[in-house]
């Protein structure tokens, strides 16, 4: 894939359409004024059909699922192998990515975890019953969906360092204490999806299992915090959890044992993160770029435009190198997903490590260009800059992805 179709550019734009007309005109209230962006997603959901694809989606997993647990005989889906389609659906979910995070990083992260990682950890993992009863609203925005792991002393070491505990309460349920922070929804989340130790005595706290719950707000015992006040992505909402004395039952504990949903479930996530991270960062550069070339050319300083000066014309270029090879990134995942291919650890973190680094670097240049304009929150890059900084911290910090990549290198020496 070298560049977009036809049809893609077609949903280019109008997507493009809907965020200058829908959320660029909310931009401050939804940034900086604490107005949730649940109904802007709605609507946006709405708008192109994605509640209903989601809906469809739904109904025909549910249907093959529950024919299995019949015994029928169902025709096995191959899980590798070219698809076409399956390209094109990545290629779909890429391009919403894009056009909203030159406005707006934060409402692709709100939509991503509820959606996503809410929706998607109990469609892969959660039992028929589980799907039946919380899935569908999560997947359509019906309902706010958070996805909760991290702790105030648990955020690269998420697993070790956790201290928030599940224990058996005697007549088949659990009890549940802790806390969680930096948790995105979290202040509005309908739905839960909790990720804990298991209290077991005489088992070490380093080898105690990873369990999961699906939690409702309004559980007793369960507080959401207020929003956090944050550097950047103003647009989703981020808090804490706090856990004290919460009794759940079996039926919530995701996938119906204390094996559904453990360490290789929830790092399963994080690598689905990683994917959509260079699409945001593309998002991002290309908007800088755009504004940042737009003043280069405009602003006069000593008789000539700034974009004349050979130091503002190599901040531009390396600003088209970073979105080039970004885009280069979205178009490859695109291919090898229609290949049925999957990436490596080591390539799934060098590309968000990349576009990570890529996207602060470009964001903090273009607000050089823009000079004292570029401080102002007029000028739209000071917020991109801000924007910037989480995608190095969140899904994997810049220097647990080194980690991640060196290892998997080393490992097949």
């Amino acid at each position: 894939m070298i560049q977009w179709s036809e049809q893609q550019q077609m949903i280019q734009k109008m997507v493009r359409d809907f965020v200058e007309k829908e959320i660029v005109p909310q931009l401050d209230d939804i940034e900086y004024n604490g107005v949730p962006p649940y109904d802007i997603l709605r609507k946006l959901i709405k708008t192109f059909g994605m509640d209903v694809m989601a809906q469809q989606s739904f109904e025909k997993q549910l249907a093959r699922e529950k024919a299995i647990a019949a015994g029928e005989t169902v025709e096995e889906k191959k899980k590798d192998g070219p698809s076409a389609m399956a390209g094109e659906e990545a290629a779909m979910r890429m391009i919403p990515i894009i056009e909203i995070c030159k406005h707006a990083q934060g409402l692709v992260t709100a939509m991503g975890v509820s959606m996503g990682l809410g929706g998607g950890a109990i469609m892969s993992k959660g039992t028929i019953e589980q799907k039946e009863r919380w899935a569908l609203p999560l997947l359509t925005l019906e309902k706010v969906g958070a996805w909760a792991i991290s702790e105030p002393n648990a955020g690269s070491d998420a697993f070790g360092q956790m201290k928030t505990l599940a224990k058996r309460d005697g007549n088949g349920g659990y009890i549940i204490n802790g806390s969680k922070t930096w948790i995105t929804n979290g202040p509005y989340a309908d739905t839960i999806i909790l990720i804990c130790k298991l209290d077991e005595e005489g088992v070490a706290a380093d080898q105690r299992k990873i369990v999961s719950f699906i939690l409702d707000s309004g559980m007793e015992g369960l507080e959401q915090s207020k929003p956090f006040k944050k550097m950047g992505i103003g647009s989703s909402p981020t808090g804490e959890l706090f856990l004290s004395g919460v009794k759940v039952g079996a039926d919530r504990l995701l996938g119906g044992s204390e094996d559904g949903y453990g360490r290789s479930g929830a790092k399963g996530t994080f690598m689905q993160e990683r994917a959509g991270v260079a699409a945001m960062a593309l998002g991002m550069v290309e908007r800088a770029l755009q504004l940042s070339t737009q003043y280069a050319h405009d602003r006069v300083q000593f008789g000539r435009a700034i974009g004349q000066n050979q130091l503002i014309q190599l901040k531009l270029a390396k600003m088209e190198v970073a979105r080039t090879n970004l885009q280069n990134m979205v178009f490859r995942y695109i291919e090898m997903t229609a290949a049925g291919q999957q990436m490596t650890l080591a390539e799934a973190s060098a590309m968000k490590l990349y576009a990570a680094q890529a996207a602060m670097e470009v964001a903090t240049e273009a607000v050089q260009i823009h000079g004292g304009y570029g401080y102002m929150r007029e000028s739209r890059v000071e917020q991109l800059m801000r924007d910037a900084k989480i995608l190095q911290i969140y899904a994997g910090t810049d220097e647990m992805q080194i980690i991640a990549i060196a290892r998997d290198l080393l490992g097949r020496v």
